[in-house]
This record gives C-alpha cells, structure tokens and sequence, in this order.
C-alpha cells in the first residue's frame, strides 16, 4: 500500500460527488469522476506519447500548436498502426515480399491521390508563399513515388495488370479527393467558393486531411530505424525505413503541420471541429490501411489471436495501474469527510470515532511515517551487492524486507483507529465514481465480450477494502474480475477499524499468483495456457517477472532502480515484439513467451497495451 496522504484535495470548490446517507455532508474530491460525460485521464495524452518514444514527441515548442494537439488527441489510433501485423513484420525484417509488394501497389495508388490532393489544395490557396508551400509539398510526394517506383522496378511488379485497389485504399483516396474538392460538411459545395477566404478554408481542410499520414510515416520511419541493427545491412526494408526516418521527410512533416497551422489559425471554432475530424477520420484509414494489408505467416500480434486455443489468464495490480491515485488516499479521504467534527456530533454513534482535526493529524503522520520507512527500506535493499546477472532468488529474499515493513504500516493503521466508522454505501459509491486510468476498463471489457476466448482476468492488490475495487468494476461493466484484496470487517455496514489481510506484501501477491495458476492447472491439465501480469510498483515485481509477459505500464522509479539492481531488463513492448517476431515461426505459439526470462516490457498507456493484446477493433 503506497499511503498517501489526501487533504490537499479537499476542498470546498472541488466536485461535489457523494453524500453520506448518515452525515448528509458532500464528499467533494478530485478522485472521483463526476456524472458528466467528461471523462479526466488518468495520464495525461502528452505524458503518454512522450514515453512511449522519443519520436512520438512533437517538435519543440509546437505541442500548443493545433497539430500538435491532434496528433496527441488521436494516439491511439497510432499505436493501433505501429502494433499492426504488418508494421510489426516490416519492423522486424521477415514480412513477406509478396506481402510488401501488395503494400507498396496500394500505397502508389494512394499517393497519386495525394498528390493530386495537394495540387488541389494549391488551386484554393490565396496567399502566393502558401501555395509555393503547397506545391514543394506536392514534390515531396512526387519523390516519395520514385522510390515507389524503384521498388516495383526492382521486384519486376505491373501495378495496373497484377494488383487491384483495395477497398481501404479506396475509401482513403475518396476521402482525401472529396475533401480537397470541397466536399466537406459545413462547406460549400464545389463551384459555390466565391471568396478568397472559402477557397483557403478548403486548402486548410485539405492539409487537415493529409497532416496526419505525414506525422505517421515520419514516427512510424524513426521507430523502426531507432531497432535496425546497423551490423545487419541486409534488412529487406531498410532502404523504405531510411526514407522515412530520414531528415527530409522528418521536415516534409514539420513543414505539413506548419502550414496547417498557418492556415487554420483565423478559423472559428466550428470550422476547427472540422478539421479535427477530418483529422481523426485520415488516422482511422490509416489504421484501415494498415490491417487491410494480407499476411500469409505467423506474427506475434496480436497476442489474443494467436493464443485462441489457450488459456488466458491476465493479472493486475489496482493502485496506480489501474487508477488515478492510491485507494489509500480515497479510503482517507471519507473517513476524514465523514468524522464528526466535534463532540456532540460523536454522540450516539454506532462506533466510537476521532473527530476529524484528529483524524487529519493522524493521517497526516501515518503518511509521513511511511513515506520515510518505505524510503529506507528501498535504499537498504539498492545498498546490497549489484547483481551483474538476472537475480530472482536475490530478489526475492530482498523484498522479504519490504514485505516485514508493508506489514507492519498495516498494524499502526489498524492501531490507530482510523479505518473506523466508514459507511460500506460511501466506499461504494467512491468506488462507482474512480477515476481510473484511460484506456484501462475498454481492456478489461474487451477481453470478457471476445469470443471464443477462454480468459480470466484477476486484480491482486495490497488495497485495505476489496469493496471499493469491486465497485469501480462493476461501475465500468466488468464485474467478472476476480478481486484478491484485503477486506474491511463491518458491524452492520460500518466499518470496524480492523482489517481482514489477504494480500499485504509482494510474497503475497506472488503466492496468490501462482496459487491461481496452479489451481487452473489442476483444473485441466491437457491445456496450455499463458499468464500475463500488468503492474506499475516494487509490490508487483515477482508476479511481473513469474508471468509469461510482464508489463509495466508508467512505473515507478523504485520499480526500475530495485528491479535493475537485481538484473532485470526493462524493454519497450514494441522494441520486444519485433525482436520476439523475428523469431517466430510457424510452430511457435506460447512458447514465444517464457516467466522469470528477466525481462520485463514497458508501456506508456493501457492504450497499447489493447493494440498488443487485443488489436485494431
């Protein structure tokens, strides 16, 4: 339990969210979500896509700009591009030639019609310098279909005799003409532009449209030229990946979003929202464009189709994976809210409680009492010998440590009486109303409605009230996860102060772990099946690494120096997919994935890892 102390989110002007059916008094946080239909992320979109890659970063000083703001609104449907089998399979340098010989017959349809776009973009230009901007742009592309070409030449393709347009290039090369001909809702139709500025607003759309397959080919080219080895000279593909990566496209792109800024910045905000879905429209093709490329071999991704046949069995951790903040905060919060404020308020209570300047000072110390301890207790187990190799039994005895400690912070709250007199209707209803990290319930979700998917999903958490993380579930619709939590003992629906402890420590959570999978094993022992852990702390080390894949997602910092002192490598997912995925074979399936490898795989989001695990929708 990593306890956090919550009165600096207690305020009078924050959202109000609850109400004690026994105090009337308004439980006003920042934890919760409101009833509206805003929806606050957990992590924050620029957060995300900056840790996922250095290339996902937008240029300096631009993240204000509009494009900026819409390549990082609309990552997700990136990360559903980049995790895509055939991205996957030309990152790693096995993807089939027919295969990119298809790509590269679809894409020089596409770029034809995108150099067509710009040349229309260019007609509706008012001002000389942007249509002269528009035009080197459109020569870009033109120098793009020569390297197209090189590729057709050099695998001896007939384009218009051996390969038709397929329907996602189609819709995608319609899409783009339509909008650079003015076909655009809230526009005029064609031939009704009577103004300089109606024309350039069609010239804005048109950029709006184009923007984004340019930011995406510029990351998608940094990516997979950050993972080609340069011993190795003979990747298939190098010569596409140096195009991409390289600093002239780089600037092509830079260049594009520049001139839809320059473009749009007079613009109402209707004519914004215009932009922006187009926007949004051009990154879903995208991804259409990628997934409707035909694959003839194995590929790793994504993960719950190739293991079908298996069992599935998913962990994780609650606190900080899969919410905001710490439950430790929450469960304070109420009982401070809720603490009578002076005597006679006290008076005929069902359980004798602190008052509520009592309970804040007493929170206020259990969390520095921890804050410290825990500190300690990292810098006592980082002040043994550095492991020069992959340590679990090392690490295992070090964590015996953190596990005496977590314990006994667990006794001092219990002592000091502060768990006492919670309404279970209050920790419910906080618990409907958690915020939890994005992305993390459409994961949870997806998996239970996939069918033909014989999969569990288990949530271990150091949590004081299983309660609470049961009702943020059932509020998100999932209320088939298996909660493994500890639990508040009630006196008629109230809280007694005590705590029923089940999961305390990462030797908890670690044997919880691999009790579960024992039990799935006895329960039939003819079928294979594969574990994957998600966690984000030190309490979630050893069942990250027992896992078949271990997935941290926005770690900690003690995670990494405790796990890095022990020989644990930290991966990024996409980095180890790749590598995972030039070696797979035909008759490889599970065995792709291997528990205590030492390796663990990073991820900045629950947004990949539904692109790994689950795919495009």
């Amino acid at each position: 339990m990593r306890f956090l102390y919550p009165t600096r989110l207690i305020n009078n002007s924050s959202l109000g969210l609850l109400r004690s059916p026994r105090t009337a008094a308004p439980i006003r946080s920042l934890w919760f979500r409101s009833k509206s239909p805003v929806f606050r992320s957990a992590t924050s979109p620029i957060m995300a896509a900056a840790a996922f890659s250095s290339s996902l970063s937008i240029p300096p000083n631009s993240e204000e700009a509009l494009p900026g703001k819409l390549w990082i609104k609309f990552n997700r449907e990136c990360l559903f591009s980049i995790y895509s089998p055939f991205a996957v399979c030309l990152a790693a340098g096995n993807l089939k030639i027919d295969t990119f010989r298809q790509y590269i017959a679809q894409d020089v349809h596409f770029l034809k019609a995108f150099a067509h776009a710009y040349e229309l973009a260019a007609e509706c230009a008012d001002d000389d310098d942007d249509k002269l901007a528009i035009s080197d742009l459109r020569k870009s592309v033109m120098e793009e279909l020569k390297m197209h070409n090189s590729f057709v030449q050099d695998w001896d393709l007939d384009i218009n005799k051996e390969v038709s347009v397929n329907s996602a290039t189609l819709r995608y090369t319609e899409f783009l003409l339509a909008t650079a001909s003015g076909k655009v809702e809230g526009c005029k139709a064609p031939g009704m532009l009577d103004t300089p500025f109606e024309k350039t607003k069609v010239a804005a759309y048109t950029l709006g449209a184009v923007t984004p397959c340019m930011r995406l080919y510029a990351f998608l080219g940094k990516e997979f030229g950050a993972l080609l080895d340069l011993s190795n000279v003979n990747h298939p593909y190098k010569k596409w990946i140096d195009n991409y990566s390289s600093d002239a496209f780089q600037a092509s792109a830079k260049q594009t979003e520049d001139l839809l800024e320059k473009l749009s910045v007079s613009m109402t905000g209707e004519e914004l929202d215009i932009i922006e879905k187009l926007y949004q429209q051009a990154m879903k093709l995208e991804v259409e464009f990628f997934h409707a490329q035909p694959l003839l071999q194995p590929t790793i991704v994504p993960l719950v189709k190739n293991h079908s046949k298996d069992d599935l069995v998913i962990f994780s951790d609650f606190d900080l994976t899969c919410t905001v903040v710490d439950s430790s905060a929450i469960l304070a919060e109420i009982a401070i809210v809720t603490a009578p404020k002076d005597e006679q308020s006290r008076s005929g209570q069902q359980i004798h409680r602190m008052l509520s300047s009592d309970l804040k000072n007493t929170w206020n110390l259990l969390s520095k009492q921890y804050t410290e301890h825990y500190e300690e207790c990292i810098e006592n187990i980082l002040n043994k010998e550095k492991a020069d190799k992959f340590d679990y039994e090392g690490l295992c005895k070090a964590l015996e440590q953190l596990s005496d400690f977590e314990k006994e912070a667990n006794n001092r709250v219990i002592e000091s009486g502060v768990l006492k007199g919670l309404n279970l209707e209050d920790i419910k209803r906080a618990g409907e109303r958690l915020i939890l990290q994005d992305g993390c319930i459409n994961v949870f979700q997806k998996i239970l409605k996939t069918e033909n998917l014989n999969a569990e999903l288990h949530v271990l958490s150091y949590c004081w009230c299983g309660d609470l993380i049961r009702a943020a579930f059932c509020a998100g619709g999932v209320d088939a996860v298996k909660v493994h939590a500890n639990e508040f003992t009630f006196e008629e629906f109230i809280s007694t102060g005590e705590i029923e402890r089940k999961v305390e420590s990462p030797i908890n959570k670690a044997q919880q772990f691999k009790s579960i999978l024992q039990n799935r094993k006895d329960e039939n022992t003819k079928k294979s099946f594969l574990s994957v852990y998600i966690g984000d702390s030190v309490g979630d080390l050893l069942c990250l690494l027992e896992a078949d894949i271990g997935i941290v997602v926005s770690s900690s910092s003690s995670l990494r120096r405790v796990g890095s002192h022990f020989g644990v490598s930290f991966v990024p997912l996409f980095s180890g997919i790749v590598q995972k995925q030039k070696q797979h074979t035909e008759e490889e399936s599970s065995s792709t994935w291997k528990g205590l490898s030492g390796t663990l795989y990073t991820v900045s989001s629950w947004a990949e890892i539904h692109s790994f695990a689950l795919g495009w929708e």
